[in-house]
């Protein structure tokens, strides 16, 4: 997976996955809990996910958030897409994201569709397969981001020049 790093929290948008309510049953009666997922993002590439459990939506969603802050990767966006085809699995959830000409835009599902528009992808084509559990196709789709390598850091562990990079 790509280096964690840091940065301005206030340029990071938050967006809610999923909210799960769980329930335990004591001998007083019954306990709710909530368990939230959250995508962050500031659109340029950089995202982040965390998730929040407590007694209350609004409480979870703030855990969720500072988690998705503590979690936070760099993806390589190329001209408002992603710059070649990658594949990855995180549990039963498999992804696949394609990069799509201008004027296509987010062609991807719920939980998928999340995580590309906080990164700042504008035009791709994503599909799920197998699971559809939130939690798994958010770090599946995270991982497949990570994945992506631009030509700049392909030249670099090849040891060659950009223009050798293209030429083949």
């Amino acid at each position: 997976m790509a280096n964690r790093i840091v940065i301005n929290s206030e340029e990071l948008k938050d967006r809610l996955v999923a909210i799960n309510r769980t329930t335990k049953v004591t001998k007083g009666g019954r306990t709710f809990t909530f368990a939230a997922i959250v995508v962050v993002g500031d659109g340029k590439g950089v995202l982040g996910y965390g998730l929040g459990k407590a007694g209350e939506v609004t409480t979870a969603i703030a855990k969720g958030v500072e988690a998705a802050k503590k979690n936070l990767v760099q993806v390589p966006v190329l001209k408002g897409t992603v710059p070649h085809e990658v594949v990855a699995r995180y549990g039963g959830a498999e992804v696949m994201i394609r990069p799509a000409s201008e004027g296509t835009g987010v062609v991807a599902g719920g939980a998928m569709r999340a995580v590309l528009e906080s990164a700042g992808i504008k035009d791709v084509l994503a599909k799920s397969k197998g699971s559809s559990n939130p939690h798994n196709l958010v770090k599946a789709t995270i991982e497949a981001l990570c994945n992506i390598r631009d030509a700049r850091t392909i030249a670099h562990q090849r040891g060659i020049s950009m223009e050798k990079v293209f030429r083949g």
